[in-house]
């Protein structure tokens, strides 16, 4: 059975930085898209990266671009979301996806102005 938990969310001022962290087990991190998605109350999921497993690109949303950096941790099974320059349209709940079917339960990230 796949389980994918974030941690790392919390309240930040604008400005701050936060770093989350999605942990996956029973599936090989090594093998597999990992991505992250957010939503704000009222709003859509939106895209915010996604790393294709087979060594390319990481690519982001345009609005977290330059900002953010996604990163994988295969040894310990964990992928990273480091966000820097947070702004306060960045307050969402924060999905972790892997395998581009299994999702975590959230992480909220409040950013105050």
């Amino acid at each position: 059975q796949v389980q994918v938990v974030e941690s790392g969310g919390g309240l930040v001022q604008a400005g701050g930085s936060l770093r989350l962290s999605c942990a996956v087990s029973g599936r090989t991190l090594s093998s597999i898209p990992m991505a992250w998605f957010r939503q704000a109350p009222g709003k859509e999921r939106e895209f915010v990266a996604v790393d294709r497993w087979n060594g390319g690109r990481i690519y982001y949303g345009d609005s977290v671009k330059g900002r953010f950096t996604m990163s994988r941790d295969n040894t310990v099974s964990t992928v990273y979301l480091q966000m820097n320059s947070l702004k306060p349209e960045d307050t969402a709940v924060y999905y972790c996806n892997a395998a581009e079917q299994y999702w975590g339960q959230g992480t909220q990230v409040t950013v105050s102005s």
